[in-house]
């Protein structure tokens, strides 16, 4: 990746990070560490990856996007203002009752979102019925879903690998947020669900790991996504939760809490410092 096209995606990324703690502080709850986490991997979906209109979000041709890790509804809101889906101001309305952005995405209420999620698990098995219409009908859109390892726990996520399979989903790729750690603590101690590699090949899947946080990585991922046929595609992401913010990382305590003032302060100080740093 050229180094001018890296720098300008880590500057979008940490102002999907500000808009992060933003909506978050101002809603006074929500989920800032495991939205701080994916920040780089639906930044480079949303400037790079996919195929979207943002003045025209349910145009039919786009490439599809699920978060199936919903409660990080904050990220999503975030680059989608980024994108231009809808101003940035809006992110301070986030979880109002009167707001677009309710704490899980929200299909009927906001633009740019493909998917109601929350639910664990249902996210997935949603991306894999989208990409499934596509295989049915012959378009050419492709489908993205991002899952967190917590959230692989849940069944559910792998009835939807053993479909996705079977059905040789090769336009659906599924990222898993490999951060560790989910709100009662480390995943490996809650409810092991390692190791993720080697169970996605045995349901026949096509595994790629990578750092989620280096952005050349994350784009030879991609791309080698595209090439792989007669299977879906998992990248798996090892992530920071809370990355970016000091004080939220790899801190469990950060999945569903928001920043009283002073902290918020002191996180806005932080991504604002490493904006600066990136001119």
């Amino acid at each position: 990746m050229e180094h001018s096209k890296e720098l300008e995606l880590k500057r979008l990324a940490n102002d999907v990070r500000i808009g992060i703690i933003e909506g978050v502080y101002s809603a006074g709850c929500g989920h800032p560490g495991g939205s701080l986490s994916i920040a780089d991997i639906i930044t480079y979906l949303y400037f790079e990856e996919m195929n979207v209109d943002p003045k025209n979000p349910k145009w039919e041709g786009r490439d599809r996007f699920v978060l199936s890790k919903g409660h990080t509804a904050p990220a999503l809101y975030s680059v989608l203002a980024e994108r231009g889906y809808f101003e940035k101001e809006e992110l301070k309305t986030l979880r109002q009752a009167t707001s677009r952005l309710q704490g899980h995405p929200d299909i009927k209420g906001t633009p740019g979102v493909d998917m109601t999620t929350g639910s664990l698990g249902l996210g997935i098995s949603a991306a894999c019925g989208m990409a499934l219409s596509a295989k049915v009908y012959g378009n050419p859109y492709r489908v993205y879903a991002i899952v967190g390892d917590g959230e692989s726990e849940e069944g559910q996520v792998w009835e939807a690998a053993m479909f996705a399979a079977h059905y040789k989903l090769d336009n659906l790729c599924c990222v898993l947020d490999w951060n560790g750690l989910q709100i009662d603590g480390p995943i490996a101690e809650v409810m092991n669900p390692t190791p993720h590699d080697e169970k996605f090949r045995a349901f026949g899947w096509h595994v790629i790991s990578i750092d989620a946080h280096d952005f050349s990585a994350i784009e030879a991922a991609f791309a080698e996504a595209k090439t792989v046929k007669g299977k879906p595609t998992v990248i798996i992401a090892k992530s920071v939760k809370g990355k970016g913010v000091s004080y939220m990382e790899n801190k469990c305590e950060w999945h569903g809490q928001a920043p009283k003032e002073e902290q918020y302060k002191i996180a806005i100080s932080e991504l604002l410092a490493i904006k600066e740093s990136l001119k």
